[in-house]
């Protein structure tokens, strides 16, 4: 066999050099040395407190910014406050009047205006972009909840299956000790304190939520949310309404919604429970986009006809009508209050109507 040369790779591999550190192939049979960096003596006691400090002030300095622009403390409208909403009915107010549905429901109806008028606080189960249908399916199989359910019918919600916050009853079916133990914290001590800016809506601590005053009050802030309406609502309809982008998918989802409302409906009345739909307040582009895509005729009266339940539509009552709602789709706070004045004694005349069914025995 020809010898060869040894070459130029063979001698690196043999013969380590001085300015390469050598690794575990280079050293067959020996462990490689844990390396170890020196830590050269500073002042960290004082370098910990300047970065706290410097910390703290850039906070300070943040919430003051947001502060001065007019954004206050708000509770986060997040999984675990609904989740904690949701779990009252679990823990003995299962016979409480429950509002379902999206952000409509979630706005517009006070909670404090509510107990005043009727004497009961409700407990606000809504959520802004989802359809109320998968949480009235929830109520409908549990046997804790005998109460009454007011349901949201926003049509580009309800009809379409909007499913925006479509966590929510896994969160609150699958919560963990940890999760409750973070939400308590975030609500307790955080919350309360620090600001979020850029927001719609103002919330409290059991879900009663009204319209920020600045999406009324100041122009460029009331400007720019209205662009954002309206761009969102300028959108090609399969991007609104996604999956009803023909007259047959748009039908076929409308009957979709509205059979599986139906089967809930029917389960809460054989325990008693009395079912109401509303239709609160839209205007302006919305409200025309709701007319031209989702008509009364073909979504609100055929919900009506094929659950066997009444339902309070903002047209059809003159106190419902003449509010102001700053983009299109929610009541300002104030109008909100008075709506919700004017809705209660509708809502307990629909109720008092209702004869409900014997309660099945458990």
């Amino acid at each position: 066999m020809a010898s060869r040369s040894p070459s130029s790779r063979d001698f690196a591999s043999t013969t380590p050099r001085d300015d390469v550190r050598l690794t575990a192939s280079d050293r067959p049979g020996v462990a490689q040395p844990v390396p170890v960096r020196d830590i050269p003596a500073q002042p960290w006691h004082r370098i910990f407190v300047s970065t706290l400090i410097l910390l703290l002030a850039m906070v300070a300095a943040w919430e003051w910014y947001w502060r001065a622009f007019g954004v206050v403390p708000s509770y986060r409208n997040s999984d675990g406050q609904w989740a904690e909403q949701r779990r009252r009915i679990d823990h003995g107010e299962g016979g409480k009047t429950v509002l379902i549905g999206a952000s409509r429901m979630l706005f517009d109806i006070q909670l404090p205006v509510w107990e005043r008028a009727s004497g009961e606080r409700p407990i606000q189960l809504a959520m802004e972009g989802t359809s109320p249908v998968p949480v009235l399916e929830d109520l409908a199989a549990d046997a804790d909840f005998t109460g009454r359910v007011v349901i949201d019918v926003t049509p580009h919600v309800f009809f379409a299956g909007g499913a925006y916050r479509d966590q929510l009853l896994t969160y609150y079916r699958k919560q963990t000790p940890a999760q409750r133990i973070g939400d308590w914290l975030s609500m307790t001590f955080l919350e309360p304190i620090v600001v979020v800016p850029r927001k719609l809506v103002l919330h409290d601590l059991d879900r009663n939520t009204y319209l920020w005053s600045k999406v009324e009050n100041d122009p460029a802030y009331h400007a720019l949310v209205q662009d954002i309406w309206r761009r969102n609502f300028a959108r090609p309809v399969a991007q609104v309404l996604p999956g009803m982008d023909t007259p047959e998918k748009k039908q076929a989802m409308i009957d979709a919604q509205i059979a599986r409302a139906s089967t809930a409906i029917a389960t809460l009345r054989k325990r008693g429970v009395k079912v109401l739909f509303l239709r609160p307040p839209s205007d302006g582009p919305i409200h025309e986009f709701e007319n031209r895509e989702l008509p009364r005729g073909t979504t609100w009266d055929l919900l009506l006809q094929r659950t066997g339940t009444p339902g309070i539509h903002f047209e059809d009552y003159p106190a419902l009508q003449g509010y102001y709602l700053p983009e299109w789709s929610h009541l300002s706070a104030s109008e909100a209050n008075r709506f919700t004045e004017a809705l209660v004694p509708l809502v307990e005349s629909e109720f008092a109507r209702q004869t409900a069914p014997e309660p099945v025995p458990r």
